[in-house]
């Protein structure tokens, strides 16, 4: 699998998304990355029905379920539906953001695998700041000082990637609990 600490990232962008795309992938380069990009190359070539967003979503989040990426970021004109196609894909947690804060919370709270941004709503430099944040966390991290917080997350994602419907539709639309870490809302201690 290639991994974030090993600087690989998968990347791809339908026709609207491929201008920020473009931005942050030469950024990211620039700082040493290696990027696999499977999405549109050049935004003036809209018309190739093979590269529609949710095709490209589709197969990112393929890419991530077959386990030969960790981590994608992608991009189309609101990030929302190349990341509702990704998300049809087993083990796939993806998210829209649109802040470098929400990109914080996206890895260390929910373990997003697939990160898309709207190129519509997303300027380049915070394109920029987003992939960075994003790319410098994981699940849990800068919050070791909230008791429970990782256990309480990974087993959320846990739940998620054993979710089967047909099950959860049989047992009364209840989820088939793996286990359970309190946790309470709390502001973060002050430096001493």
């Amino acid at each position: 699998m290639k991994t974030i600490a090993n600087k690989e990232l998968l990347m791809a962008a339908d026709f609207a998304g491929c201008p920020l795309k473009n931005v942050v992938k030469t950024y990211l380069e620039g700082k040493g990355w290696k990027i696999t990009d499977i999405g549109v190359q050049n935004p003036d070539d809209p018309e190739d029905p093979k590269l529609m967003f949710h095709r490209i979503g589709l197969r990112v989040g393929s890419m991530i379920t077959e386990k030969e990426f960790e981590r994608a970021l992608v991009f189309c004109g609101t990030g929302m539906g190349i990341h509702i196609a990704a998300s049809k894909c087993p083990g796939v947690h993806a998210g829209v953001v649109e802040s470098v804060a929400a990109a914080r919370r996206a890895i260390t709270g929910n373990g997003v695998n697939v990160l898309a941004m709207g190129a519509f709503y997303v300027a380049p430099e915070m394109g920029k700041a987003i992939a960075d944040t994003y790319l410098s966390a994981s699940l849990g991290s800068d919050y070791t000082w909230w008791p429970n917080f990782y256990e309480f997350h990974k087993l959320s994602m846990d739940e998620l990637d054993a979710f089967d419907y047909e099950e959860y539709k049989a047992n009364g639309f209840k989820v088939k609990e793996l286990g359970y870490y309190p946790l309470s809302l709390m502001d973060k201690p002050e430096e001493e």
